[in-house]
């Protein structure tokens, strides 16, 4: 046996607070939760290759209320490589297991690693974007920025490449899972330990520095949380039947032991049990506080307050997320800065109700509008596209609240378990200018409709492979598709009103007053409060057919000048230069409107309109 830094019955209980491991002015404080334990021991080890069974030393730990157990050790310091070895009370047999809150680990199945908690931020000025005003950019750490055949890409690469996209016009980064997980490459959704930070991303320092990097430079950071399930991968070396206590073979302390713990995707938790939903608020918690983050996405509500895809209703889970909602709101500085996304598709909008009216409190919520919005734009015939479809997913909102739901073309889902959208219109030549039109037609509809804007990593630069964790972005494709680039940076300058002239598009009203299916055209009059520079025009055209006089209702009286014309030739040397010109309105009522003007109309193409 290893010797004993604190012998058994020397050990006392921390009066630390905290879980995990907690460093201290001249020591570390050590916390789990084992219920079914009889003797728990910190094991310490000198080198990350050592054996989990086989320590350099022992610290045992003293038992305090309700199976939590904890103890100080003098002179451990951050980096120090540690497990917990656990004696189940019943069987007398010894578990090595991670410490589940373990901000760092050697690897999914190696060694914790003790981390400070404290970090030198210098975002104290910086706060999140209003709802309304925020242009979403999901990204992928492993692909974002890497080498074709090198280990996964890294937090610190990622960061060096933020001034790229504040240079888009993004204010908004969604992290997919950094949680550690199984094996080094990973879409990120197989969490082992949610509290670590994979390690081949750079861990939990690299983290912080990127968030702060991107405070810096204006840009939020929310990251996806995942809890509907854990793993499955590389649990038994934490959470699995962590102190050797289970029921019909299933995961133990951590996890529902009957039916309930059953998913297609790994073990559910009990989201019944206190100490676990702890765990879980902590998780969440962990990253909102400790790491700075803006938000969180949690992924597939609908299996934490159902199950089988919300077939069934877990008042546990539904209970969780209510929870969860109310703490960011009571206990964050700035809960009003602070945004809660769900992934749930039931789209009743319970998810995004306040908890005083018994929803579950999100923020907003992925929203069925990626799919009307594809089936238009990948349809083969023009006559296929459905614009009444495309009215109805412009005016659903949830709760009344256009800013409650987030809006997309593209994401890891459709980009990595369907195809990338530019494949899905021209799948022999997905760098066609038809797959050029219909995606960039695609960017106006979705940073013109209501809502809030998420881009997927590479729309920007006509990026046309399919998501895999295993190919990176062709970064040297913003070189070959400038136009591209700038397209959807003016895209995003618009949408954020960067110029005074288009604040409608933050607005809450929406009057899509032209939905022709003979035409194939869609125009909708977008404001906040009405009146020059605010009262948008937008009018999409979804068929290959050029309009040199299309007349269409307009709001206001007088001079409308184009603000965006996607046909424009800068954007690509194979695009008409069709319309783009100033209109006057005249005193004619059309389409239900006091004014009309004539606009030209380039195939699959997108005009913004409003006044000085």
């Amino acid at each position: 046996m290893p010797p004993n830094l604190i012998e058994p019955d020397a050990a006392t209980a921390s009066s630390h607070v905290g879980m995990g491991s907690i460093p201290f002015a001249g020591g570390t404080t050590f916390r789990t939760w084992a219920p079914f334990a009889s003797a728990i021991a910190v094991a310490f080890y000198d080198r990350p290759d050592q054996a989990p069974g086989d320590p350099t030393s022992l610290a045992w730990m003293a038992h305090e209320e309700k199976g939590y157990w904890s103890v100080d050790v003098p002179g451990i310091v951050p980096d120090q490589l540690y497990r917990f070895r656990i004696v189940n009370r019943d069987t007398g047999h010894v578990f090595s297991k991670i410490d589940p809150y373990a901000r760092q680990v050697t690897n999914s199945v190696g060694l914790g690693i003790v981390r400070e908690r404290e970090f030198a931020w210098t975002d104290d000025g910086f706060r999140m974007a209003d709802y309304n005003s925020l242009v979403i950019y999901e990204l992928h750490l492993g692909t974002f920025d890497d080498d074709p055949g090198d280990r996964p890409g890294t937090l610190k690469r990622a960061a060096e490449r933020l001034g790229q996209l504040a240079e888009l016009g993004i204010n908004c980064i969604h992290l997919m899972p950094p949680n550690e997980f199984a094996t080094e490459m990973s879409w990120g959704f197989n969490v082992a330990l949610p509290f670590a930070i994979e390690e081949s991303y750079g861990g939990v320092v690299e983290l912080k520095k990127f968030v702060d990097r991107a405070h810096a430079l204006g840009i939020a950071v929310i990251t996806d949380c995942v809890f509907n399930h854990f793993g499955p991968g590389d649990l038994i070396a934490s959470l699995w039947q962590f102190d050797g206590w289970q029921e019909r073979g299933q995961g133990g302390i951590y996890f529902y032991n009957d039916a309930r713990g059953l998913t297609d995707w790994g073990p559910r938790p009990d989201f019944g049990r206190h100490e676990v939903r702890q765990f879980i608020r902590d998780y969440a918690m962990f990253l909102l506080g400790e790491c700075h983050c803006d938000g969180l996405r949690i992924d597939s509500t609908c299996n934490v307050w159902g199950f089988d895809n919300g077939k069934g209703w877990n008042p546990e889970g539904y209970g969780l997320l209510r929870w969860i909602s109310d703490e960011v709101r009571h206990f964050h500085k700035y809960p009003k800065h602070k945004i809660l996304i769900a992934e749930d598709w039931h789209n009743d909008g319970w998810v995004t109700r306040p908890t005083p009216a018994d929803g579950a409190g999100m923020d907003a919520e992925w929203h069925w509008f990626v799919h009307e919005a594809r089936h238009n734009l990948i349809a083969p015939f023009d006559e296929s596209r459905d614009m009444q479809g495309l009215a109805r997913a412009l005016y659903a909102r949830f709760n009344d609240d256009a800013f409650k739901r987030v809006i997309y073309t593209e994401s890891h889902d459709e980009s990595g378990n369907d195809e990338n959208l530019a494949r899905k219109i021209d799948r022999d030549d997905p760098d066609s200018w038809s797959a050029r039109k219909r995606t960039t037609l695609g960017a106006a509809l979705m940073f013109t409709a209501p809502g809030i804007p998420m881009l997927w990593q590479g729309q920007e630069i006509h990026w046309t492979g399919r998501f895999t964790d295993q190919v990176p972005l062709d970064w040297s494709r913003r070189d070959r598709f400038p136009g591209t680039f700038q397209l959807y940076q003016d895209l995003c300058h618009l949408r954020r009103n960067w110029h005074d002239q288009t604040r409608g598009l933050r607005g809450q009203h929406l009057n899509c007053h032209l939905a022709d299916d003979h035409s194939k055209v869609i125009a909708y009059h977008r404001w906040d409060e009405g009146g020059p520079g605010d009262d948008v025009v937008i009018i999409l055209n979804f068929s290959n057919r050029t309009w040199e006089d299309f007349d269409l209702g307009l709001p206001r009286g007088g001079r409308w000048s184009c603000r965006f014309s996607s046909d424009w030739s800068g954007y690509s040397p194979d695009f008409g230069n069709h319309g783009g010109h100033p209109v006057e309105a005249t005193a004619q009522p059309k389409h239900g409107m006091d004014y009309q003007g004539r606009f030209a109309l380039a195939p699959y193409s997108a005009l913004i309109y409003s006044q000085d």
